[in-house]
């Protein structure tokens, strides 16, 4: 009687297993999709949106790391082009995300007036010239595009921009659109999700989510003769470590595998 009690149970410990596997799995698969799905909105809803520049921009926050990147020079190349002057001054460092509508847009304050530290002079010549406005007839505004902020004027913005939190149909054709987010879906929403209040127009948080560091990296960026030179070099040198091993490899199979 033992011996099928015993076996039932290996089959439900085997069931059990294989059901915690597909859960898993299934768990593995929803947070992929969830962390790159602001990117998909943002391109699912701009099927025409331009190509992407190589830099891409890392923004680290007090609530984690956001990396956006900027359309090429076919969509408002004059507020692409500022944007990443401002990020390679370090302009953006220590300011903050003034403004948090849920399902609306996470704002960046202006770099002139939201930053914790003193800009030096060349940050803040950047930071208050003002950008011509560039707004596209075809661009719309989904989770994870990014637009620039204005004020009435058509020709005032300088450095504040928005990262969509969802569609934002009535600023399409109004504020400029110069890029998206293609990673940081889960910063993200721990961006949308902070406590906030009501400030006049604005739902701010109530505690600062502070950029305290930005950088740009550039993966497609000439190299020097040098430097692919150097490269060749040390390729060259792991092939022929890799040939000699496999020869080692060979010779010791041969001594104590006879016959293979």
């Amino acid at each position: 009687a033992r011996g099928p009690g015993r076996l039932l149970r290996r089959r439900l410990r085997a069931r059990a297993r294989r059901r915690s596997m597909t859960l898993a799995m299934m768990t593995t698969k929803m947070t992929m999709m969830m962390m790159m799905s602001s990117a998909f909105v943002a391109r699912a809803e701009n099927p025409l949106a331009p190509r992407l520049r190589d830099e891409r921009i890392v923004l680290q926050t007090t609530l984690g790391d956001l990396t956006l990147a900027l359309y090429d020079d076919a969509v408002a190349p004059a507020t692409a082009a500022r944007v990443l002057a401002l990020f390679d001054a370090g302009a953006y460092a220590t300011n903050h995300f003034f403004r948090v509508d849920k399902g609306f847009v996470a704002q960046i304050a202006e770099c002139a007036s939201g930053r914790r530290v003193a800009m030096n002079d060349e940050q803040r010549a950047l930071a208050t010239k003002t950008i011509p406005g560039e707004f596209s007839k075809t661009l719309r505004h989904a989770r994870g595009t990014l637009s620039m902020a204005r004020w009435t004027d058509a020709d005032s913005a300088t450095s504040s921009f928005s990262i969509l939190l969802g569609d934002a149909k009535h600023l399409d054709g109004e504020y400029a659109i110069f890029g998206e987010m293609v990673d940081g879906e889960e910063t993200l929403r721990r961006i949308e999700e902070v406590e906030t209040r009501k400030e006049g127009i604005f739902v701010m948080p109530v505690e600062r989510i502070e950029i305290e560091a930005t950088y740009v990296t550039r993966p497609n960026a000439s190299r020097s003769a040098s430097t692919d030179a150097t490269l060749r070099e040390a390729l060259n040198e792991c092939r022929a470590r890799a040939d000699s091993l496999a020869l080692e490899l060979h010779e010791i199979r041969e001594k104590r595998l006879p016959g293979n």
